[in-house]
């Protein structure tokens, strides 16, 4: 009877540790599949650092318009508490964009050319969840009309995105991207 029980603790044992090592592997493959992103060529657009993979500065990583077009497109329209009618908004998914950087964490700190900051929870990132918009009805957003880059949530395709939560997280004229704990 003791042989028994020690051979099936010893079997789980290492179905556990297998396990931890698949789950290892698939974490460490799916950070591997960040963009090697070279030095942006045009006028920087954002800055992202924290725990991140991907860089390509000493600041982390720093990426003009032309590289974020490079990356997966997305778009939709919606109406916006800040735009006098429904809009087309165009631009990465965040959920592309994370991985894309190779980020990790559990929070996304967004900041904007005046300082205005707010943190987003990662699990915010979802399929039908919001862009980092730099098109806006088809032309580039201005930083008078809240560009160069926008975090923009597709309030009208869900109503727990209409919240005053939601729009303090919609933040504009996005200078730096930290990701984090």
């Amino acid at each position: 009877m003791f042989v028994r029980k020690f051979e099936m603790s010893r079997f789980v044992s290492i179905f556990a540790v297998l396990l931890a090592c698949l789950f290892l592997a698939t974490l460490s493959a799916a950070r591997a599949q960040a963009v090697a992103f070279a030095p942006y060529q045009g006028t920087p657009i954002v800055t992202v650092s924290g725990t991140i993979t991907g860089t390509n500065s000493a600041d982390g990583l720093v990426l003009d318009l032309d590289q974020l077009k490079a990356l997966p497109q997305h778009s939709f329209a919606t109406s916006t508490p800040w735009t006098q009618a429904k809009a087309t908004f165009q631009g990465v998914l965040l959920k592309d964009f994370i991985a894309a950087v190779g980020a990790s964490g559990t929070l996304v700190t967004i900041t904007a050319l005046d300082d205005y900051s707010n943190s987003i929870p990662i699990t915010d990132a979802k399929d039908d969840g919001p862009i980092l918009a730099f098109l806006m009805d088809g032309e580039p957003i201005s930083v008078r009309d809240k560009g160069p880059l926008w975090l923009i949530y597709p309030f009208d395709d869900n109503a727990e995105y209409r919240t005053e939560e939601t729009y303090a997280q919609s933040v504009w004229q996005i200078a730096r991207i930290k990701f984090g704990n």
